[in-house]
């Protein structure tokens, strides 16, 4: 089974895929080597990463060397590409025609635009069309970003089902937290639905309960690992004990040697 299909398969499971998202090389293979069954990306990690913006198109570059990198490692990888990089059908395909050859499974192809607009339907149907042209075995998670960025909350269920048949394979709805809304998504799109986690929503099991089939972290991790290091920045200053299991230097060295 090819790494593409083992990625189709656990969004069928009996339990939910939780999908931990990456920001680099280190904190990916450290999530492999926890268990976890594949790995995504967080586009504000690599961004960040970068001094870039989150969800202005700019990380392209950056996405696809981190893609590169992250191929490596022995469980599926998911990339998330913002909007495509590029408003030309043809163009956003053989981007992720490359991700592809690196031996990428799935992509997250968002229909928000600069956090502040959602791009139209039908032009986002089309960029699903090509890059299904071009990687049709490749996963294809259509973002339906109108409770992230609280717009159109009606237009929820047409956008999606509009994006399925376009070819999407998955449909995240990334703010929706309400049980009864996503359990509606959920009977009503015949694709697995994928929901981010919320501290302050749904439990995994009421998820898992309600059909969800995908649960993301999104940014969560890497926003965590930021606050965890000015925390142990700030024990050291003020001489305070660092109570966090801290990897080792010899630890964190051993995930990035190749393996024959």
């Amino acid at each position: 089974m090819t790494r593409t299909q083992t990625f189709r398969a656990l969004h069928h499971r009996a339990e939910p895929l939780v999908l931990p998202n990456a920001w680099d090389f280190g904190s990916a293979a450290l999530l492999a080597a926890e268990g976890f069954p594949a790995i995504g990306t967080t586009s504000l990690g690599v961004a960040a990463a970068a001094g870039l913006a989150d969800g202005t198109g700019v990380t392209g570059e950056e996405t696809l060397a981190l893609a590169r990198r992250l191929a490596r490692l022995p469980v599926p990888v998911t990339v998330d590409i913002e909007g495509g990089f590029s408003d030309c059908p043809a163009t956003v395909a053989e981007y992720v025609g490359r991700l592809a050859e690196f031996g990428i499974a799935g992509v997250n192809l968002e229909d928000g635009r600069a956090d502040t607009a959602l791009a139209g339907p039908e032009h986002q149907a089309e960029l699903i069309s090509a890059i299904k042209a071009r990687t049709p075995e490749l996963f294809v998670n259509a973002r339906v970003d109108t409770y992230w960025l609280n717009l159109e909350h009606g237009a929820t269920l047409a956008r999606a089902e509009r994006y399925t048949a376009a070819g999407a394979d998955g449909v995240f709805v990334p703010g929706l937290t309400d049980p009864d809304e996503i359990g509606r998504i959920v009977a009503a799109i015949p694709v697995p639905v994928n929901i981010l986690y919320s501290a302050t929503g749904p439990s995994i099991a009421t998820l898992a309960e309600l059909g969800v089939r995908r649960i993301s972290t999104g940014s969560l991790l890497y926003r965590a690992a930021l606050a965890a290091a000015v925390d142990v920045a700030r024990a050291v200053r003020d001489s305070t004990p660092v109570t966090t299991r801290i990897p080792s230097y010899r630890e964190i060295r051993a995930i990035t040697q190749p393996h024959s």
